[in-house]
């Protein structure tokens, strides 16, 4: 099977107890949770059976442990991932309103994962792999994205493939030479992942229709526009298919989208059909907002397929 590899933070989530805005009181909080939006992703890649790894950094301390641990334990390849022993593992502490709006306090530009770097291993890893996950979350410098590039480039020179989650904001775009940059990686991209306004957001186009015409274009093969509750559609340049969403109780959002992304990237490597593999990616995010902590809710294939049935007979 092909492997896939990502670039990106290694971090730890801690949660307060109760919603409410900001942190300005003492309260109670529960973690550490093992997060990052890339370890989210590869780890429910590596649920699934798919041989992956991922390049990042964490510090020599309890944080960058239990992610690892968790990592190892799920079968992702963690041998480019660098011990930093001068600075401390990423962390993000997070509160809910009442509305589910969320406020964060990050600690990841000065943590072990703000010095991701192109190492030995990172190369290693980079040469075994057939395809690369690009994630926006992962594109916050310069050096970040040339990281990225380069391991893109490499990938793809070998005939490999890219897939890219752009998680931008539209200021995000306004920082100098951002936008000439996400439009190399959407060169390099064979599968889109955008959500919402995404989708029109790295093209010239004014509607849903001239953006994927644009981006079929610039070489995409295929996308899959990724709408929340009103579910997520798959485009390629013959047909679209649509998969509504599932209902479920909400407990905690965070990680849905990267445990969609890493159920359906995994799929679309593996051949399966769209329809089929919207579905399965579907249900894997809701599984994901059925569990508190970001990373706690990645699901086997066995419990997707067990959650599509229970949903169906209920139906």
């Amino acid at each position: 099977m092909k492997k896939i590899a990502v670039i990106g933070e290694i971090l730890v989530e801690i949660m307060a107890d109760q919603t409410g805005e900001g942190f300005r009181e003492p309260l109670a909080l529960t973690g550490p949770f093992p997060s990052g939006a890339p370890a989210i992703f590869i780890d429910q890649v590596a649920k699934l059976g798919q041989p992956c790894g991922i390049v990042s950094s964490v510090g020599r301390d309890d944080f960058g442990r239990i992610n690892l641990d968790r990592l190892r334990t799920d079968g992702v390849d963690i041998s480019a991932v660098a011990i930093d022993p001068t600075r401390p593992t990423g962390s993000a502490f997070v509160r809910y309103h009442d509305s589910g709006a969320r406020d964060f306090i990050f600690n990841i530009e000065h943590a072990a994962c703000g010095q991701i770097a192109m190492t030995a291993e990172a190369d290693q890893l980079f040469q075994s792999a057939d395809h690369l996950h690009i994630m926006g979350s992962s594109l916050s410098s310069e050096r970040f994205i040339e990281i990225n590039l380069k391991a893109a480039e490499a990938i793809k020179t070998k005939g490999g493939t890219v897939s890219f989650d752009p998680n931008l904001r539209k200021e995000m775009l306004n920082r100098p030479g951002m936008r000439e940059a996400m439009q190399r990686i959407v060169s390099q991209t064979d599968l889109f992942l955008p959500s919402g306004e995404e989708l029109t957001l790295l093209t010239n186009a004014d509607n849903d229709r001239d953006a994927l015409t644009e981006l079929f274009g610039m070489g995409i093969s295929a996308v899959v526009h990724k709408q929340g509750a009103q579910g997520a559609t798959y485009h390629n340049a013959a047909r679209s298919v649509t998969a509504t969403a599932f209902t479920v109780d909400e407990v905690d959002p965070t990680g849905a989208g990267d445990c969609f992304g890493g159920a359906f990237t995994t799929h679309w490597l593996r051949g399966t059909d769209p329809e089929i593999a919207l579905r399965l990616a579907t249900a894997a995010g809701a599984l994901a907002v059925g569990k508190r902590g970001p990373m706690e809710g990645t699901s086997d294939a066995a419990t997707i397929e067990a959650f599509i049935k229970h949903q169906e007979e209920a139906a």
